[in-house]
């Protein structure tokens, strides 16, 4: 059994920043800048390529479900979700079986959801107890330092001639190398430990539940249909290769600066209220490109939709935290639950629409629907709330 640590938020931050990097940057998304080899090298295919992502998000789901009812120790949890995306990713270098491929991506789709929930509950609690919440912001910066450093990495191996699988070789070795070095900082102190069985509390027990379960979930199914489509609009305005090596750590160093911002705004807005402006401003990027259509509203869709994308995330389980209290793991891994799921029915959702006349807009209108009805849901909340909310953004007493 681990022995009881000390270690001061600055430490817990960097660990959580450090472990989101490898569970979101690796796990999750290093599989975008490494597919066009693939397809180059393997013939992965368009619709493959989908299989893959598909199977990754449904891992995801996977993971956040199970985390809703696991009673594991947070540092066993985080260590084993680590230790697979480290694994699974090295083995990715070493196969070409496509049979293989899908579970070498499904497996780190589950532990990246593990990860997420863990860390964040983990993180928060500690960051919590010290009374420094602001450097939450801090924690999930390493989504987007994650994505900045898989993209990084990709460029420069696919620049110098080296392969796919060269590439998912060494990110699967830094993922390892940084596991190796959060092993034990990421031990479970007392408190923690301690503090893991009431995670297991029913929906009914936890303020704001089913609303903040559907708000999540709306932003999964708004963020990906974006996030996945705009490539391909961007593509047929401009074919020039080196704007794509270099867009994905461009979207990555987006999500830290945006991220690091919103966690100053927090300290004044309220995590709902960032949540809340946050919504909006991804949905109003999405709705961009069908008003203004060319290379200008494809940028500043991706620009709002990379900016915002983090933002939410962090937003969102900061809330759930400050809803829920001892119970966020719960309510936080229904969220994650309800993001994959919105996640998955996305591309299903833009398939059906595609084949129609102005079938991106419709997808794209289609996408900021749900982003801008969460919005207004959070902003519904119970009055007593509300008026303290606009108290604090100096408007009415509410009285």
């Amino acid at each position: 059994m681990d022995e009881p640590i000390r270690r001061g938020p600055r430490t817990v931050a960097c660990c959580g920043l450090a472990a989101l990097a490898v569970a979101m940057g690796i796990g999750r998304f290093a599989f975008t800048p490494i597919l066009p080899a693939m397809q180059e090298e393997s013939g992965v295919t368009l619709a493959e390529g989908g299989w893959l992502a598909s199977a990754n998000y449904l891992g995801y789901l996977l993971g956040a479900l199970c985390a809703t009812r696991s009673d594991v120790r947070q540092s066993f949890a985080i260590r084993l979700g680590l230790l697979t995306i480290a694994l699974t990713t090295l083995a990715m270098g070493f196969t070409d079986s496509f049979a293989a491929w899908i579970a070498l991506r499904a497996l780190p789709g589950f532990a990246s959801a593990w990860v997420l929930v863990y860390v964040s509950s983990w993180a928060l609690e500690h960051l919590s107890r010290a009374e420094r919440p602001d450097l939450g912001g801090t924690v999930y910066a390493g989504v987007g330092a994650g994505i900045v450093f898989a993209g990084g990495v990709c460029l420069l191996l696919f620049d110098a001639r080296f392969s796919s699988s060269d590439a998912w070789a060494a990110l699967g070795i830094a993922a390892l190398g940084v596991t190796v070095i959060l092993w034990r900082p990421i031990a479970s102190d007392v408190k923690a430990a301690a503090a893991a069985p009431a995670a297991l509390a029913s929906p009914r027990e936890i303020p704001e539940f089913w609303r903040l379960v559907f708000c999540y979930g709306a932003f999964g199914l708004g963020y990906i249909i974006p996030a996945t489509f705009l490539p391909v609009m961007a593509k047929q305005v401009i074919s020039d290769p080196i704007w794509f090596g270099w867009a994905w750590p461009v979207f990555g160093a987006a999500a830290v600066v945006s991220t690091l911002i919103a966690a100053r705004l927090s300290l004044v807005m309220g995590q709902r209220g960032v949540w809340i402006v946050g919504s909006f401003v991804m949905a109003l990027g999405v709705l961009i490109p069908p008003v203004l259509p060319g290379l200008a509203g494809i940028a500043i869709a991706a620009l709002c939709v990379g900016g915002t994308f983090m933002v939410n995330t962090m937003a969102g389980l900061q809330e759930a935290r400050r809803v829920a209290g001892a119970h966020a793991r719960v309510l936080m891994a229904a969220m994650t639950s309800a993001f994959a799921l919105g996640q998955i029915v996305g591309p299903l959702l833009v398939s059906s629409l595609i084949e129609m006349k102005g079938g991106f807009s419709l997808a794209l209108v289609a996408a900021a629907i749900p982003l801008l009805l969460a919005a207004c849901i959070l902003f519904l909340r119970p009055s007593n709330e509300r008026r303290k909310q606009w108290t604090i953004l100096g408007g009415s007493s509410g009285k």
